[in-house]
């Protein structure tokens, strides 16, 4: 009797330790790279088994591919390289690279994946806690933030864009101060959250509960497996207008009336917090009022996805064209009362309605007019210079012009004085 009550208390322990997840291997203090002779703490949290099991609970560590004498929850280590960790029963835990550095400076990174949204924190740490001065943090060579001494460089919201190789620089006095001394580059990478979300129409099986003929579009993203607890909001938009602000719902009903016509929507998917907002492409409903045809063997209308920097298309107001005609009337007459042609003028530009002109007509019909321009410019600038010449020139005899009076004869006799005088005199 005792054996049978024994053995249904055994088989479920052994059906869950199949599906049990792998242990988490943490790290104290949490950088993977310490100064040689220095010591860390790794702990393996996992699962732990019933006591009616046979065995005693046991932990497997593991260097590379060699296995550690050790059993216990957790073990201090100062050799540098690869470790995991494994409870009875279960996979083997992610791995921690741990590296020993002889280097007068390190740059300290955090043993555990950043996502994005949480704070990336580097540490620049000189030999044995020595004070570091002028102190520079880099990000792929390129100098992102300074410190007079000692201070850790945060990022306090991580995006993708915070992945790369970081390195850091400064001095240190030993005992007086020495030259800039560089620390090994270190790559960090933040890991994606969740993916970017997609907009799609649920079919009629999908959409149970809604009303018949009703379009229901689902915003649909993938957390990363260790974040698939962190919860998400959704929040829809009808092009630049949102329908329905951040909620828990990932699902949207699109009123009866806006489904007769045609209609762009897009989603977002976003934190409690707001610190990750990611926005999927355009999503085209072809309005069953406008496109005939469109839906004939399907319940739901079907949907175009459109990049998101493409502009979608609406036929409930037509646009209506604001352009300026950029040709204006040129004057007939000149400062000098040269005539143009009557055909030459320009026309005033097209109506609003009408579509504009190609740029190239119009530098075409604009040809002419400038040149016939250029030449009634050419012909007036020849009369001026003429009219200063002639403002130039000395005053001819009073027999050429009929309009002046005749002269003194006094002034006369002078003028003949002036003439036949001689050259030496």
């Amino acid at each position: 009797m005792w054996i049978l009550v024994a053995l249904p208390l055994l088989v479920p322990s052994s059906g869950q330790a199949a599906t049990l997840e792998k242990p988490t291997l943490s790290l104290h203090p949490p950088w993977t790279t310490i100064f040689k002779g220095e010591r860390v703490t790794l702990r393996c949290d996992g699962y732990h088994p019933l006591l009616l099991e046979l065995r005693p609970i046991s932990t497997l560590w593991y260097l590379g591919h060699a296995l550690l004498p050790s059993h216990k929850k957790s073990i201090e280590v100062q050799t540098p390289g690869v470790y995991r960790c494994q409870t009875r029963g279960a996979p083997v835990s992610d791995p921690i690279h741990l590296s020993v550095s002889n280097d007068w400076l390190i740059l300290q990174v955090p043993y555990a994946a950043v996502f994005e949204g949480e704070p990336l924190i580097m540490r620049c740490r000189g030999w044995y806690d020595k004070v570091v001065y002028k102190l520079h943090y880099y990000h792929d060579g390129q100098a992102v933030r300074y410190f007079h001494s000692s201070t850790n460089y945060t990022v306090l919201q991580a995006r993708a864009s915070d992945s790369g190789r970081y390195q850091c620089s400064g001095t240190m006095r030993i005992p007086v101060e020495s030259a800039p001394m560089f620390s090994a580059k270190v790559a960090v990478t933040v890991q994606e959250l969740f993916r970017t979300p997609e907009l799609r129409v649920l079919g009629a099986q999908e959409a149970r509960g809604a009303p018949h003929g009703a379009v229901v579009l689902r915003c649909e993203t993938r957390l990363h497996p260790q974040k698939r607890d962190t919860p998400l909001h959704f929040a829809f938009y009808k092009y630049s207008r949102p329908v329905r602000r951040f909620d828990w719902g990932a699902e949207y009903t699109v009123p009866e009336p806006e489904v007769e016509e045609l209609e762009s929507y897009w989603c977002e998917a976003s934190t409690v917090t707001r610190s990750v907002r990611k926005r999927s492409p355009w999503l085209q409903l072809p309005g069953r009022g406008h496109l005939e045809g469109a839906v004939t063997t399907a319940l739901a209308p079907q949907a175009a996805v459109l990049a998101p920097g493409n502009k979608p298309l609406s036929f409930r107001k037509p646009p209506v064209s604001r352009l300026v005609p950029s040709v204006t009337s040129v004057p007939s007459t000149t400062s000098a009362g040269l005539q143009f042609p009557a055909s030459r003028v320009p026309t005033p530009g097209p109506a609003a309605c009408a579509l504009p002109a190609p740029l190239e007509q119009s530098a075409g019909a604009l040809k002419p007019n400038v040149d016939l321009l250029l030449q009634e410019m050419q012909l007036l600038k020849r009369l001026l210079s003429r009219v200063v010449l002639e403002l130039k020139e000395p005053q001819g005899p009073p027999e050429l012009s009929g309009t002046l009076e005749t002269p003194n004869p006094h002034y006369a006799e002078s003028l003949a004085t002036t003439g036949t005088a001689p050259v030496g005199s």
